[in-house]
């Protein structure tokens, strides 16, 4: 039995405003909701509605035998909440097919796995109370920030309680094993991990709208086809993409929604591939042995590593100076600049950083709301200075009390 495994990424981050340094001490408004309910509006309306729909029907239509899983981080939940409340109901219908798992993550999606385990046991505690309160159902696999992982993150993860853990099924750190098995960490744990097929997920992210590809325009027969080839070869197909993919990166236009229509029935026609979520996977498939991750992969860029968020110094001084202010900005009690700062631990503050060049430079600038990496820097740190000048008065206050 050949399983698929289809897993979406939902998130949005609270954009930064263009913070200038005559701001420093006069302003406090950091963020842009603006320009957070414009993107929110547009992407709910051209991705997550119809796609919505479209799950709701599928799963209708093939009984239950269709099934997904989502990562919703907090803060794109909040501006649902806020922002398109109707749409919010449309995950919460989903999640009422019992079809649909929802994915632990940093509440903020953030970076903190790798510079505070204190700040991410926080986030991620307070995602899982977060998907219990929205959607009836406490997280039990976890998928870090941009499926950011290595053996630390299965270990601690494993301590917090989580099963399982996806991971991208790069190359270099597979070899020559298939992202095909459940594979599992070493060590005592032994947490099973779910292998993100990137050739096949990258086919309907980035490769399905473009023409100068030899295989446009897919058609769901061609990547059912490709799927079931995987059968003697594999257990599971783990399919793992941003769900903005599906009329926002690939419009409507590209046929999408059509592809995606079609395709369950495409996959379900053979007699031994099924639908299952993550959980299902891990209790339907036992681990082809261990797979050790010393060094940190993610899914972001060619180089499926960290320096998409920590690759140049403008990034590397950021994240420094926003964690050290960590324990002060705690301090303060002030449940208001604790929000703030944790609100800038999102990693798409550090993503807009980034000074790659070529393709992955152009991934960098969607949904950037910054002209360049140095504007994107400029803002962050007048931002922190603001709201260091702004903790350091509170502990003055508290001092003097």
């Amino acid at each position: 039995m050949l399983s698929v495994c289809a897993y979406f990424q939902v998130h949005q981050p609270c954009r930064l405003r263009a913070f200038r340094v005559f701001d420093i001490g006069e302003s406090d408004e950091y963020f842009d909701e603006a320009k957070d309910r414009q993107i929110l509006q547009r992407v709910a309306e051209r991705c997550y509605r119809p796609m919505n729909r479209l799950l709701l029907d599928l799963i209708k239509q093939h009984e239950g035998r269709f099934r997904v899983a989502f990562s919703l981080s907090g803060t794109v939940l909040e501006q649902l909440e806020r922002f398109e409340p109707d749409t919010l109901k449309t995950f919460q219908d989903l999640a009422a097919t019992g079809c649909v798992e929802f994915l632990g993550e940093t509440y903020y999606h953030s970076l903190a796995f790798v510079h505070d385990l204190d700040e991410f046991d926080e986030q991620v505690a307070r995602h899982s109370d977060a998907i219990e309160r929205w959607f009836g159902t406490r997280p039990t696999v976890f998928r870090n920030t941009e499926l950011i992982y290595s053996d630390a993150v299965a270990h601690h993860v494993a301590q917090l309680g989580f099963e399982a853990v996806l991971c991208e099924g790069a190359d270099r750190v597979l070899g020559w094993r298939s992202p095909t098995f459940v594979r599992q960490s070493p060590g005592p744990e032994q947490l099973p991990l779910l292998l993100k097929d990137y050739r096949l997920s990258d086919d309907i992210a980035f490769r399905f709208g473009d023409q100068g590809w030899h295989e446009y325009p897919l058609q769901a027969e061609t990547f059912a086809r490709w799927v079931n080839a995987k059968h003697g070869n594999g257990d599971v197909v783990n399919l793992f993409m941003d769900y903005e993919t599906f009329g926002e990166h690939q419009w409507a236009s590209t046929g999408i929604f059509e592809f995606m229509a079609a395709l369950p029935a495409r996959l379900l026609a053979h007699p031994d591939t099924i639908f299952q979520t993550p959980s299902e996977v891990i209790r339907s498939h036992r681990p082809a042995g261990a797979l050790s991750v010393p060094d940190f992969v993610s899914w972001a860029d060619i180089e499926r590593d960290l320096t998409a968020w920590l690759g140049n110094d403008m990034q590397w001084m950021a994240a420094r100076a926003l964690y050290a202010l960590r324990g002060p900005v705690l301090a303060t009690a002030d449940p208001v600049q604790i929000e703030r700062w944790r609100q800038l631990t999102t990693s798409d503050h550090f993503y807009y950083m980034c000074t790659k060049w070529f393709a992955d430079g152009d991934v960098h600038k969607y949904f950037n709301p910054f002209e360049s990496p140095y504007d994107a820097y400029i803002a962050f740190m007048n931002i922190l200075s603001d709201l260091s000048t702004r903790v350091g008065a509170r502990h003055a206050e508290s001092a003097h009390a």
